[in-house]
């Protein structure tokens, strides 16, 4: 038993030293600068005498009913490209999974082969596909569909469809990851027990693969609701999204404090939003009970 106990304290030790690196790097990188962005927002202007220098000038303005419309704006946009996303990814994932034998493998290299290109340059890519001269009004135009190109350029068509291309496999690898994992043998044990397809579905494999489900949706959710280079690129900037709004004032005005004072705000919507995605996903997968 004492030795028992001694290997698994060691293993213990050594799992927590494994993770360091990875906690070092999220301790720098994220709770740093966060940290570096909460003390930017209430200061008035950058002086030693942090104490003297204190305000909350910047959150008073940010009252204005315009922020929390761009704020409005981002969280449908990171709730609708979810769905979506959800809709496309799950029959996909279900067909990897069931109904794909020898070719796996390769199906699973062509979905990760998108992240070998930088996002930038998969975003350009789709200006020669939706553009009035481009590939997808060139094949309407040749299968007689339209008669006239179409404008899908600085559209929100334009932004959901390349959003949509671009954190697809987001939600497709958490959900294949979560139905490979069920034990096939319950799905012999439905079958013998009279339940149908649809039944088997909404009893068994969804419910098993809500883990999944909700990696995915936070996947998509957390980096459209900060999304900025596809509405600027796509949607042409006719709209202002959080991500971009954030850049503006970072980057154009260079108004750090109020910068900051808008990304702490969005900030604590968005962990409000995921909180009621959570409860909202929970209600309507259930549980993960694998």
């Amino acid at each position: 038993m004492k030795n028992t106990g001694f290997k698994t304290a060691a293993l213990r030790e050594r799992h927590i030293f494994a993770s360091m690196p990875a906690l070092l790097w999220q301790i720098v990188f994220f709770y740093v600068p966060l940290f570096f962005i909460l003390v930017v927002s209430v200061l008035k202007r950058l002086e030693y005498s942090i104490f003297d220098n204190l305000t909350v000038q910047h959150y008073k303005a940010l009252f204005d009913p315009a922020y929390y419309k761009i704020i409005s704006r981002s969280l449908l946009l990171a709730f609708s490209n979810s769905i979506l996303c959800f809709a496309i990814a799950y029959p996909i994932a279900y067909f990897l999974v069931f109904r794909i034998k020898h070719l796996k493998s390769l199906m699973i290299f062509l979905l990760v082969l998108p992240f070998w290109a930088n996002f930038l340059v998969q975003v350009y890519a789709w200006f020669f596909v939706l553009e009035r001269g481009g590939f997808l009004n060139s094949a309407l135009l040749g299968l007689g569909i339209i008669s006239e190109p179409l404008h899908m350029l600085n559209t929100p068509f334009a932004i959901y469809i390349v959003m949509l291309f671009c954190y697809l496999p987001f939600m497709i690898m958490p959900i294949y990851s979560s139905l490979e994992g069920i034990n096939k043998s319950l799905y012999e044990a439905s079958s013998d027990l009279g339940a149908s397809s649809w039944q088997t579905l909404f009893r068994i494999t969804l419910p098993l693969s809500s883990s999944g489900i909700r990696t995915g949706f936070f996947l998509v959710f957390i980096p459209s609701f900060g999304e900025f280079i596809v509405p600027t690129l796509l949607g042409g900037g006719k709209q202002m999204f959080v991500g971009s709004l954030i850049s503006y004032f970072f980057i154009e005005t260079r108004s750090i404090f109020l910068g900051a004072a808008f990304t702490c705000v969005s900030g604590f919507m968005l962990l409000v939003a995921i909180a009621l995605l959570t409860v909202f996903l929970r209600l309507v997968f259930g549980r993960d009970r694998a």
